[in-house]
């Protein structure tokens, strides 16, 4: 049965309509892969003499801070690591026992590279602690006791799947620890370190999370089997259904109707709420750079950077999936008599009037200095003029349905990968850092700001031209488009 499982796999990612796009993005994937091992890697084997080298004690201090980092793995998890058991509806019909079903979708997230890739920094540094002295017995019970909590995070992150306002609370709480810590009000690494320090000096004591593993598991099992019916656990949850007019958009005639329609999206789904949620913490990008948190930041080409994520949140959160938001009813949309540039130019300017909102918002930044607000207005002047045309243009080659009931892949999607999107999203950060480092390093910062708001003035002047090469694409690429959101998922 495994053998037909993983041949089912295997023909479904090759009879895809996203083959050729997802056969270069594995490659792209391997890559990262690669590096983010070898990273894991120089981190396992160097951390206990960089520690040393700034007179820390190196097994305490990662113990001390080893709590952040299995619940910034968890948060990491549940935005990026995808969850195999939306493809079981198809198995429920055939004869197939149902723990069958249960133990192969479980035991594919096991394998999950978000697992298997701690082991690149456990395991060296596991051996370097034993080259050092430490006790092998406390040094391996320690090593298993991390593995074990890191495979509870995988299945504590089936169990809260869906479930938003877990996560926020663990985000929330997560936030607010770090930010006590920070301004030294209490520090709980304090009572978290001796914690994991046990695991070694008692090695009796990994039982503890290896119990833990083992509850996470059955509970995540019996949860799935449970609900593994078509009309309940798999089952579209239905909701009453509301009625908002809108009237006040029919003055703008046909794209009046696709605003009203987007207002109702953005309102009523739960990845459209989260999409909106992301856009806001956008805001809050900016303190990295302008209140010196992060040395590397305070470079001044970085401010244009910044100012484009502050004011871009939405823009880029939900401009880069035009037309996915529609992907539910785009063939039937694209039978009727529709205009595309109507369509485009909802979408303008809905993230035009979302880029003018948060750049109020975040008048805030004036604490910090005009020319820290200035390159913010500068950003959002570039962000409306240029990138609101761009990520129009690379959703002509977005072929991502979506799922508007579920939240995961937030910020991107393996079918939203191919080589025009990606190239296209180029212009969108490096091309303002390199007109501002050419009018800062020329002349003076005021003429960098100067060049790149006049490159968005510009492009605002010629929207309509842009607008009509987009179009054009969007007609090109109509057929490709409507073919991927009808394949069955």
């Amino acid at each position: 049965m495994l053998k037909k499982f993983i041949t089912l796999e295997w023909k479904s990612f090759k009879r895809s309509a996203s083959f050729k796009a997802n056969m270069v993005l594995k490659v792209f994937m391997v890559l990262g892969a690669l590096y983010f091992i070898a990273m894991f890697l120089l981190l396992g084997f160097g951390s206990y003499f960089i520690l040393e080298k700034f007179e820390l004690e190196p097994f305490p201090t990662v113990n001390r801070f080893l709590i952040y980092y299995l619940i910034l793995d968890l948060i990491i998890r549940f935005f990026l690591q995808k969850m195999p058991v939306m493809n079981v509806r198809q198995l429920l019909t055939l004869p197939i026992f149902k723990k069958t079903i249960v133990r192969y979708t479980l035991g594919k997230t096991i394998m999950s590279y978000f697992n298997w890739l701690h082991l690149f920094f456990l395991l060296p540094f596991s051996v370097v602690l034993i080259q050092q002295g430490f006790d092998v017995v406390g040094v391996l019970a320690w090593f298993c006791s991390v593995f074990a909590l890191i495979f509870f995070n995988n299945f504590i992150n089936i169990l809260i799947n869906n479930r938003d306002w877990l996560l926020y609370t663990i985000g929330g709480i997560l936030i607010t620890t770090v930010g006590l810590h920070y301004y030294e009000v209490i520090d709980p690494t304090l009572y978290t370190g001796p914690v994991f320090q046990t695991l070694y000096s008692q090695p009796y004591s990994m039982l503890l999370p290896l119990l833990m593993l083992a509850v996470a598991m059955w509970l995540t099992y019996r949860f799935f089997f449970n609900h593994l019916y078509l009309d309940s656990g798999l089952s579209i949850k239905q909701q009453d259904a509301t009625t908002e007019q809108l009237t006040w958009l029919d003055r703008f005639g046909l794209m009046g109707t696709f605003l009203k329609n987007d207002i109702k999206l953005l309102r009523r789904n739960k990845r459209s709420k989260t999409t909106l949620f992301i856009s806001v913490l956008f805001i809050f990008y900016g303190l990295l750079f302008f209140t010196g948190a992060v040395e590397a930041y305070e470079g001044p080409v970085w401010r244009i950077f910044a100012g484009l994520f502050v004011t871009g949140g939405f823009l880029f959160t939900f401009g880069q999936f035009v037309p996915s938001w529609d992907s539910a009813y785009y063939p039937l949309m694209m039978s009727q008599n529709i205009r595309y540039r109507d369509y485009l130019n909802s979408k303008w300017w809905l993230m035009v009037v979302a880029t003018t909102v948060t750049t109020l918002l975040s008048s805030f930044y004036l604490y910090f200095g005009w020319e820290v607000y200035l390159a913010i207005i500068v950003g959002a002047i570039y962000n409306v003029g240029v990138n609101a045309h761009v990520v129009l243009w690379a959703g002509a080659y977005v072929k991502t349905p979506i799922d508007l009931t579920q939240n995961k892949n937030v910020f991107g999607d393996k079918q939203a990968f191919n080589i025009k999107s990606m190239l296209l999203a180029l212009p969108k950060l490096l091309l303002p850092m390199i007109f501002y480092a050419i009018g800062h390093y020329a002349h003076s910062p005021e003429a960098g700001y100067l060049i790149v708001a006049l490159t968005g003035v510009l492009g605002f002047a010629f929207k309509e031209k842009v607008f009509s090469i987009i179009e054009n694409i969007y007609k090109t690429e109509k057929y490709k488009t409507i073919a991927a959101y009808s394949e069955s998922k």
